[in-house]
């Protein structure tokens, strides 16, 4: 029989990829919509504080293990930013276009392009909350990539210079640079447990 693991998200891709990364344990993936409850406000100032609220806040929720993570696009020139505020950047919820283009306009006339996608990934279980990190190290180029990714807006953002494509446009490749399969892989042993 499998054991149950909530996916603490109301993003229905970031499930989707979850389902695929775990696909080869014997686990039955839920989301937080399959067991209707509602998204945490978010308000921490790291990314590793908000996994560990969101994952005691689903794991108090439901009583089973759960997997969350919290990450964001760090554009180095400009402090760090979007960083937390990945999808707030400009004081309220952003759609994708307006992430994508917030990026460009901002980074105007600048000559540093380096950026980082990182995360986060926390699993609440009965005994204790584990956390895992991993990034995605690029760069801004002049333009976005034409193709958009709906819910992963800095996938069009993002080139990596090693691959002369765009973080989305790697498909198969994408398990390779995959930030949230590193930080899953490192906790796996916890997970099958």
């Amino acid at each position: 029989m499998s054991k149950k693991i909530l996916i603490g998200t109301g993003n229905p891709a970031k499930v989707g990829t979850y389902k695929k990364l775990l696909k080869n344990l014997d686990l039955e993936i839920v989301s937080a919509k399959d067991l209707n409850i509602e998204a945490p406000e978010e308000k921490a100032k790291s990314f590793e504080e908000e996994a560990i609220k969101k994952a005691e806040f689903y794991f108090k929720r439901s009583g089973i293990p759960v997997i969350v993570d919290d990450g964001g696009f760090e554009i180095e020139v400009l402090n760090n930013e979007p960083g937390i505020k990945s999808r707030r950047w400009i004081g309220r919820e952003m759609t994708d276009e307006e992430v994508i283009s917030e990026v460009f306009k901002r980074m105007q006339g600048q000559t540093n392009r380096n950026a980082r996608h990182r995360i986060v990934v926390a699993l609440a279980t009965p005994f204790g909350i584990f956390t895992s990190e991993s990034e995605v190290i690029g760069i801004v180029p002049e333009k976005p990539s034409e193709k958009r990714w709906p819910d992963y807006p800095y996938n069009s953002v993002m080139y990596l210079p090693n691959y002369q494509k765009y973080w989305g446009d790697l498909l198969d490749e994408n398990d390779i640079v995959n930030h949230r399969a590193y930080a899953l892989e490192k906790i796996k042993d916890v997970i099958s447990d």
